[in-house]
């Protein structure tokens, strides 16, 4: 019932700057914290920024001071902004949600995933 959107990618020239975000709907009784994880071809997915709802932030070594994860737990949504970015070729961002749909119920829900493609 409860689903994650993720929009905002595309193609990017190094250096430039994206902003995704992630919108939770369904029936969700609260959101512990929401994350962005990033997954290059080949590759395995993993963590880029962490927020929880409280707005405590985490964030990857290879991110910090370029990304910046920001909530707004009224609308259940996630944004990640992204500037600098290095060219690193297309991956993956993938929204997740450490969510309960009722007071006793709590699991990760994961997004479909949008494209972004850093590349001159």
């Amino acid at each position: 019932q409860v689903q994650l959107v993720e929009s905002g990618g595309g193609l990017v020239q190094p250096g430039g700057s994206l902003r995704l975000s992630c919108a939770a709907s369904g029936s969700i009784f609260s959101i512990n914290a929401m994350g962005w994880y990033r997954q290059a071809p080949g590759k395995q997915r993993e963590l880029v920024a962490a927020i929880t709802s409280g707005g405590s932030t985490n964030y990857a070594d290879s991110v910090k001071g370029r990304f910046t994860i920001s909530r707004d737990n009224a609308k259940n949504t996630v944004y990640l902004q992204m500037n600098s970015l290095k060219p690193e070729g297309p991956a993956v961002y993938y929204c997740n949600a450490d969510l309960r749909t009722s007071s006793w119920y709590r699991y990760d829900c994961w997004g479909q995933g949008t494209q972004v493609d850093v590349s001159s």
